[in-house]
């Protein structure tokens, strides 16, 4: 909405402040703590601020920088929509949980319900590379969740977040994307409707870096600890032992906040972040119950927990592939040639536990990896008997552990 121009003053200098190069939001934080608000940083003499901040960052500072005004002016001109907001350290509207942590961004650009920010929330964090069941288990986790009252945080990534994203608006459509890229851009690209779909769910898209920025590796540790901070409690539903959300979890208990992890197959990649984590003391959750009980008083205590496994218990194995049948060369023991992007997906889509030919067949079809359920059930076959996959008595197909 239009600011009067005092507002739109005080915001520009925010604004300057945190679009200034050099400068982090930790350095930020303290030269605001020792010398006031931005106005009167600005209006301090370079030999002066210089004995605050060192003659290099004065000089930043004070400096006229055309790029740094043009953004002041998008920035302000961006909050001029009515959905469109800039929450700085001064704003009463700023998230009181990100005030926790010793690095909070200056500005926040914000899209959607700013309120969200500041209400009780959980972390539902995970792999890109996620597997149909984590994904399920994601989404299941997150419906329960903000069904209790909580809003539900992730980062809008491709895998466990845009399934915990997915599975709060099933329920009270509140929850908040936080972005490694300007608001006013969506990464990866084909989650631009999702995210759209959250703003209209009444929930809310996030961000400290200026707009237009785009996506970049070294943005998203920032990201993530804004995840961490917003957050009373971070969930990890699938994660291999490098991945950023692992640096999520660390970051969250670096800022007192409760890490809570979901155990998984000891054969699958995708479970050894979260067994490294439970090792490390994070709790382990099988439910959404566990969740509440690791934030007591956040949400109500008598809301029916989401499902932690398929809804189709699994039956005994028999493996199905001829006997002494083995892996062949390709890629590691599964028998899949490299070139076969469809068995790959298969794959990663059956995960650890059992599926029926047609939920895989349609994952695959909506992912774009199959044109026709007989291209999957083709590659069931195959992948059946070169020995990555078994077909169980109820006919669901599940991983075997060499694949």
């Amino acid at each position: 909405m239009p600011l009067p121009d005092s507002g739109r003053d005080d915001l520009a200098a925010w604004l300057r402040l945190a679009l200034t190069s050099g400068i982090g939001p930790a350095a930020q934080r303290d030269l605001l703590g020792r010398a006031g608000l931005p106005e009167d940083v600005f209006r301090m003499s370079t030999t002066a601020l210089a004995a605050l901040v060192g003659p290099r960052a004065a000089q930043a500072l004070l400096r006229d920088d055309g790029a740094r005004d043009a953004a002041v002016r998008q920035a302000l001109h961006w909050a001029q929509a009515p959905d469109h907001h800039l929450l700085t350290l001064a704003d009463p509207r700023y998230p009181p949980a990100l005030l926790e942590i010793g690095d909070p961004p200056a500005v926040l650009y914000v899209r959607g319900d700013p309120a969200l920010l500041s209400r009780p929330a959980v972390a539902i964090v995970g792999s890109r590379s996620s597997s149909l069941t984590g994904r399920q288990t994601a989404r299941a986790f997150a419906a329960a969740l903000g069904a209790d009252g909580l809003v539900v945080v992730s980062g809008l990534a491709a895998g466990i977040d845009a399934a915990a994203h997915e599975g709060a608006r099933e329920t009270t459509g509140r929850t908040v994307a936080v972005l490694g890229t300007g608001v006013d851009l969506t990464y990866p690209g084909h989650h631009a409707p999702l995210a759209d779909a959250i703003v209209a769910a009444g929930g809310a898209l996030v961000s400290e870096l200026p707009l237009g920025t785009p996506v970049r590796r070294g943005n998203f540790p920032r990201r993530n600890r804004i995840i961490a901070g917003l957050a009373r409690g971070v969930l990890v539903v699938e994660a291999a032992v490098r991945s950023g959300s692992l640096i999520t979890a660390r970051l969250a208990a670096e800022f007192g906040r409760e890490v809570m992890a979901i155990p998984g197959s000891i054969h699958s990649p995708l479970a050894r972040g979260c067994h490294q984590l439970i090792k490390q003391g994070a709790k382990l959750v099988e439910d959404a119950a566990d969740v509440l009980t690791e934030l007591p008083g956040l949400a109500h205590p008598t809301v029916p927990a989401g499902p932690a496994q398929p809804a189709v218990p699994a039956g005994p194995a028999r493996p199905t592939h001829p006997a002494g049948a083995s892996a062949s060369a390709g890629d590691g023991h599964t028998g899949i040639p490299t070139d076969a992007p469809l068995a790959r997906r298969i794959l990663e889509s059956v995960g650890w536990a059992p599926f029926s030919a047609e939920a895989i067949a349609r994952q695959c079809m909506l992912d774009g990896h199959a044109d026709h359920a007989g291209d999957v059930a083709a590659q069931l076959l195959a992948l059946e008997f070169g020995g990555a996959l078994e077909r169980l008595l109820d006919g669901r197909y599940q991983r075997r552990p060499s694949a």
